[in-house]
């Protein structure tokens, strides 16, 4: 397969995949939901944080965690209902109250600063950052961990951001920034579809190698900039957009993960 072949392979499987079809099964269906963007918001990054292990158990956990919230995120956690909650409620695999309260506490303080998170990534000027994500990540980190005793919590956000690839918050941003009005819900303008990376993971990362887009072994944020880099040449104005297609080859068998793909140069 030439570069030009599998350019053509990654589109044409991007584009098949990307239809509002594909959410009916997938974790983006949970901040589908809501109207209100804070709503939005909360469910977006918080379904996002538990987004790992196998799909049939995030969706049935993410389900659980609205009903936690009574269906009403942006109103359970201003009304600090989370500090009802036995911390050691399972929520998800690792992921339990105490992990929730943690997060929700220090949402509530961006939220009192902040109509939206959208606009508070606007005021740390996320958008003029060459890795919003990280960006993100470090602002919001610095005020959770205030109002948590200087507590960390790596279940809801990576305590290493120099090495961490960052799936989860990188997939919550491609769920509210791409706005092609397919599959992600495109309500946030703090940051451009372009400036988006791949949220990179397991399955992912499996993909990319046996595809010989990707030939480093660690799932880490320099493997994260390269597969971007590379969707960026693909697809410059919305390298997300492969996301769709890494996915869709790796769940799909269409490709075998033990024999990656010889390229040609273009």
């Amino acid at each position: 397969m030439t570069g030009k072949e599998l350019d053509r392979l990654l589109l044409e499987e991007a584009e098949r995949i990307n239809t509002p079809s594909f959410i009916q099964d997938d974790p983006v269906q949970f901040p589908h939901r809501f109207d209100d963007l804070r709503d939005i918001e909360i469910t977006a990054f918080l379904v996002a944080a538990i987004s790992w292990g196998k799909r049939t158990m995030i969706l049935r956990d993410s389900e659980r965690l609205l009903s936690i919230m009574d269906q009403q995120p942006y109103r359970y956690m201003m009304d600090e209902g989370y500090e009802d909650l036995d911390p050691c409620l399972n929520i998800h695999r690792t992921f339990f109250a105490r992990d929730l309260q943690w997060y929700l506490r220090g949402l509530r303080e961006i939220y009192k600063r902040s109509e939206t998170l959208n606009d508070f990534a606007k005021s740390i000027r996320v958008g003029t950052s060459e890795a919003p994500a990280w960006e993100l990540a470090s602002g919001m980190r610095g005020i959770i961990e205030s109002v948590n005793e200087g507590k960390r919590c790596p279940q809801c956000l990576p305590t290493n951001l120099s090495t961490t690839a960052l799936k989860r918050i990188n997939m919550a941003l491609r769920w509210l920034v791409r706005n092609d009005g397919k599959v992600d819900l495109g309500v946030w303008n703090c940051i451009k579809p372009e400036q988006l990376y791949i949220p990179l993971d397991v399955h992912v990362g499996n993909t990319a190698r046996a595809l010989g887009v990707l030939d480093r072994k660690a799932n880490d944020r320099r493997s994260c900039e390269i597969l971007t880099g590379k969707a960026r040449e693909i697809n410059p104005s919305d390298p997300a957009l492969l996301d769709f297609a890494l996915f869709g080859l790796g769940v799909t068998g269409a490709i075998d993960k033990k024999s990656p793909i010889i390229l040609s140069d273009k």
